[in-house]
This record gives C-alpha cells, structure tokens and sequence, in this order.
C-alpha cells in the first residue's frame, strides 16, 4: 500500500490494479515454494485483467520469486529491494542496520545485494517477526508494537548505527515510532520513491506511459476480502475506498 500510494501521487495518470494476498499474509515467514507460488498464481490473474507492468510490492516476494517470474513473461516487472547501497554510501558512522522480515533476511540474493552494495560498511541485518501482522490488524499504534519495535531497535542503536533501512514495504506505516525510537541522529531510508522512479523508466522505455491528460483510476482487490480488511486499507489509503475480491 505504501508503494501504491507513492506511484498513485507521482504518475496520476496511470491506472493501478491493487492487490494485496491478505488472506496469505505476512509472506516473511512462508517458504520459498509457497512465495513462488502465489507470486506466479497473482501475476497470471493481473496479466488476464490487461495490467502493462506489475510493481511486486514486497521486498520478501522480491528477493525470492522475481527472477524466475521474469524469465516467464514479457512485460516490465518492477521489484522492491532493500535500499542497502544508499545507505551505506552515505552512512557516516559505516554502521548501516536493515528491518527485514524473516524470509527476507534468509535470502541468499538478498545477502547478495548486501556483499556487492555494503561500500564498507558493518551491515546489520535485524529480522523483525511479528511486526507485519500488527500493521496487517491495525495495530501499529498499540502498545505491544511499539514494544516489539524498542526490541529490534534498540540495540542496533547500541551498536552505534546512523542509518536504518526500512527493509518491507508495510514498514513505513510505523515510520513515525521507528524514528522516535531511533532519534534524529538515525536516518531512516525507505523504497518507495526509487520504485516509482524505476517504473516511470521502464514505461517510458517500452513507451507504454497512459495519456498525461487523464486522470487514472484505482482498483483494489484482496484474497481476504471482509468490511474489516476494508476499514483497514481505506484508513492506510487515507481516503475511502472499495475492496473487491480477487482469490487467485
């Protein structure tokens, strides 16, 4: 949702097809079997219904099924990666830590990106369970998940990290407790902006941008699709909304 926001502000022009896998969420403990299989069933269902491009919008699913889910269909299709090369190029301190889910920080791509980007710096990875599943309920504002963030946060502060890597897309809903927690001396850096910049790129490369003249619409589905789930993404979207089903 995050990442659709920040595409929806930057190319209002274009159409967006959302769909979040609630009923399979969070994906940063699942298998990479599991996370292959739903990325593949979800890509065909948004290929059937026209999409242009697909924005996988999770780190998680990223690091573990885009690839092959390239080399099987032909139109542009845009990942989230942890933003570990900025980070640690402008790390003072060279101590750069990342929030990443689980299956996130098991990856071996992504501790790939980690060896060719790292410029240097101490790269600390810090796995956080149990923070997706507060935000996926609404609860990013309890006290339990301001807790569960002093846990994974302080102590990489005690280690002396100046730059923290919001390293899943649902992160930057508790951007504000993570920052407090942190202190100003911390930078926090999330992906949302460069994703958009990339998929801007990539239709303009494949000259498939829609008419700048219109104003696109925006669609969303879920596999988990009650009044509930509604509530929750009209109050992240900030603004009401109307959720459809889609069960690929």
């Amino acid at each position: 949702m995050s990442i659709a926001k920040c595409i929806a502000q930057q190319l209002p022009h274009e159409n967006i097809i959302y769909f979040a896998d609630s009923l399979h969420a969070p994906y940063g403990e699942k298998s990479v079997d599991f996370i292959i299989k739903r990325v593949n069933l979800i890509a065909k269902q948004l290929i059937a219904k026209g999409v242009k491009a697909i924005v996988i919008a999770c780190n998680t699913a990223t690091v573990n099924a885009i690839e092959q889910l390239r080399a099987q269909v032909k139109i542009p299709i845009i990942g989230v990666e942890p933003a570990i090369k900025p980070a640690a190029k402008q790390s003072i301190s060279k101590k750069v830590a990342i929030l990443a889910t689980q299956a996130t920080s098991e990856n071996k791509r992504f501790k790939t990106l980690i060896d060719l980007h790292h410029n240097g710096a101490n790269v600390i990875i810090q796995p956080c369970p149990g923070l997706v599943e507060f935000i996926e309920q609404d609860k990013q504002n309890s006290q339990e998940c301001n807790g569960l963030l002093k846990q994974y946060i302080e102590p990489l502060i005690m280690q002396g990290i100046d730059t923290l890597v919001l390293g899943c897309t649902h992160y930057p809903f508790v951007q504000k407790q993570i920052s407090l927690i942190a202190g100003q001396q911390v930078n926090i850096i999330e992906t949302a902006a460069p994703v958009t910049v990339q998929l801007s790129k990539k239709l303009a490369e494949n000259e498939i941008e829609a008419c700048k003249t219109q104003r696109g619409q925006c669609q969303f589905y879920s596999s988990l699709e009650t009044k509930e789930q509604e509530k929750i993404f009209s109050k992240l979207w900030q603004e009401p909304l109307t959720l459809y089903a889609l069960c690929p």
